[in-house]
């Protein structure tokens, strides 16, 4: 079959630029045979990286067709598929070009990060993020003991999942917190971070704890898009990672919440007690930290003074009438969270 690869190319710096090339291929053959073929008949010039070729080393993630992916692990049958169900509901049925046109397929390089050259991209932020939540065994638990470490099988497991991960890129390309923050560690960072505190041979959770949830850097940081467990390759699921993180804190009474954790508390105390939120105590208590965070409590007073002149500030709250349901739905999950 005949496909028209179209590849975003670029230069240090350089604005990019769309160039293509007509392949005839396998449905079967994968995206990196299609770069190899256009490198060694078309364009010896295309620069990408590869290495295994086996969906292990996580060296030639790039952007198929608009979304991360392995372009070893993805076939030309399968994006044409994907792309084919994509845009179903843009193409016009009663165009007889739709249907006898050249399939095409869109390659670029991975985004949040610089580009090198074509498809190669400068991942010093990457590994410079991860390297900020240290995800090692600390320092204590990395003294050589009289014994080995012992795992059980069921301490063991709590690794597999996070311990997929090969590096490759593909959440941090599509990560959404990342493109408006540049503080945000990213989800791949987190992800690791994550594997540390379920690691039992390791003694620093609660320092831990206490970084991971400072700011937008940490776990707060994350927009809850998704992203990262759609394009993931390896199932490791960073989002699910970031939320058992965010569970952990939130269950940390020892620690000082951050504003983040006292817009999440505060939220579903408030709730309960009313149903919904008391818009007057919600600003006080998670800006100003029952009168105690002043700079949070100024921060409200332009706010304030606006309402006030303009009529809407709340000068009384009215309960839900639903509120005795809400409560009992809220105390059901507490619970159910306890239980697990």
């Amino acid at each position: 079959m005949q496909i028209l690869v179209n590849l975003i190319r670029q230069q240090h710096q350089e604005r990019p630029r769309v160039q293509s090339y007509t392949l005839e291929v396998e449905p079967s053959i994968t995206i990196l045979d299609c770069l190899n073929q256009i490198k060694w008949t078309l364009d010896g010039s295309l620069s990408f990286r590869k290495n295994c070729r086996n969906t292990i080393c996580g060296s030639c993630a790039i952007r198929i067709n608009g979304r991360a992916a392995l372009a070893c692990k993805q076939n030309v049958g399968q994006e044409l598929e994907r792309s084919a169900k994509m845009n179903a509901q843009l193409r016009s049925a009663e165009s007889p070009s739709s249907a006898t046109s050249t399939p095409e397929i869109t390659l670029a390089p991975l985004g949040n990060m610089p580009v090198i050259k074509d498809l190669v991209v400068d991942m010093g932020s990457f590994w410079h993020n991860l390297e900020t939540v240290q995800p090692y065994i600390s320092t204590a638990g990395r003294q050589v003991p009289e014994r080995e470490f012992l795992q059980v099988p069921a301490d063991r497991a709590q690794l597999d999942q996070t311990g997929n991960c090969i590096m490759c890129g593909a959440c941090y390309s599509d990560c959404n917190a990342l493109e408006v923050s540049g503080d945000f560690v990213g989800p791949h960072a987190l992800a690791k971070g994550y594997r540390t505190l379920a690691d039992s041979r390791d003694t620093a959770r609660a320092e831990r704890l206490s970084e991971y949830q400072q700011g937008t850097a940490g776990v707060w940081g994350c927009t809850r898009c998704f992203n990262c467990n759609t394009v993931c390759p390896m199932d490791v699921a960073p989002l699910d990672q970031i939320n058992r993180i965010k569970s952990h804190i939130l269950a940390q009474e020892t620690i000082q919440p951050s504003r983040a954790v006292r817009h999440r508390k505060v939220l579903v105390d408030l709730v309960q007690q009313g149903g919904w939120i008391d818009e007057r105590k919600f600003g006080l208590r998670v800006l100003g930290n029952g009168l105690r965070d002043w700079r949070g409590l100024w921060s409200l007073l332009p706010l304030g003074l606006a309402m006030v002149m303009r009529r809407k500030f709340p000068v009384s709250f009215q309960p839900s009438p639903g509120t005795n349901e809400v409560r009992s739905l809220i105390n059901s999950v507490k619970m159910h969270e306890s239980d697990s």
